[in-house]
């Protein structure tokens, strides 16, 4: 879907990816931690894998922000 096709995002919606991204940054954190502190190298592989995926999470939601951003009014100042 290209930009011409899509509609602008809620204020609600907006407020929903934002939290989603919070959530994945602290998600993103947490997992980490566990990771410096493993000494099992097949938990600290299946940590990493955990950290990828928040990682393409936080990536997916500030691409879709920026997908949107076009539509966004604009205010003067």
């Amino acid at each position: 879907m290209n930009a011409s096709q899509m509609q602008p995002l809620s204020v609600k919606e907006l407020e929903y990816i934002s939290d989603s991204i919070s959530n994945e940054e602290i998600l993103l954190k947490l997992t980490a931690a566990a990771s410096a502190v493993s000494k099992n190298p097949a938990i600290q592989n299946a940590i990493t894998s955990q950290i990828r995926t928040h990682e393409q999470h936080i990536n997916q939601l500030i691409q879709a922000i920026s997908q949107h951003q076009p539509l966004a009014p604009t205010q003067a100042h």
